[in-house]
């Protein structure tokens, strides 16, 4: 009598990196946020085989003004989600979406005149 051995699927990367419903709910309560205070006007959401990448713009024909992105092989090491600003400069990376968020909500407050 011989067995034969069937082995585990092995676990696949997806084909593609996308964001939650939840996370994009957080993303798109700040984003409603900044458009009724005039900041953003425009948004693309590209989801690739690495990254999901949420771009935010103050116009539609120009390069973004920021880059929400998740990585999830980044998970353990520097956290899943970064913001990235128009220059290429990571201003903030970390495991807690609301926590990384917070860097943009800071352009939300002004002083009163």
């Amino acid at each position: 009598m011989t067995f034969q051995s069937t082995p585990f699927p092995a676990q696949h990367d997806p084909a593609q990196v996308a964001f939650q419903r939840s996370e994009l709910g957080i993303i798109l309560s700040l984003y409603g946020r900044m458009v009724a205070a005039g900041e953003w006007r425009d948004y693309g959401i590209s989801c690739l085989r690495e990254v999901a990448v949420f771009s935010v713009f103050r116009r539609t024909a120009e390069n973004p003004l920021y880059r929400i992105e998740k990585r999830p092989r980044l998970r353990g090491r520097q956290g899943q989600y970064a913001v990235i600003g128009m220059d290429g400069q990571v201003l903030k990376r970390g495991s807690d979406l609301k926590t990384v968020l917070r860097v943009l909500e800071r352009k939300l407050i002004r002083p009163v005149e």
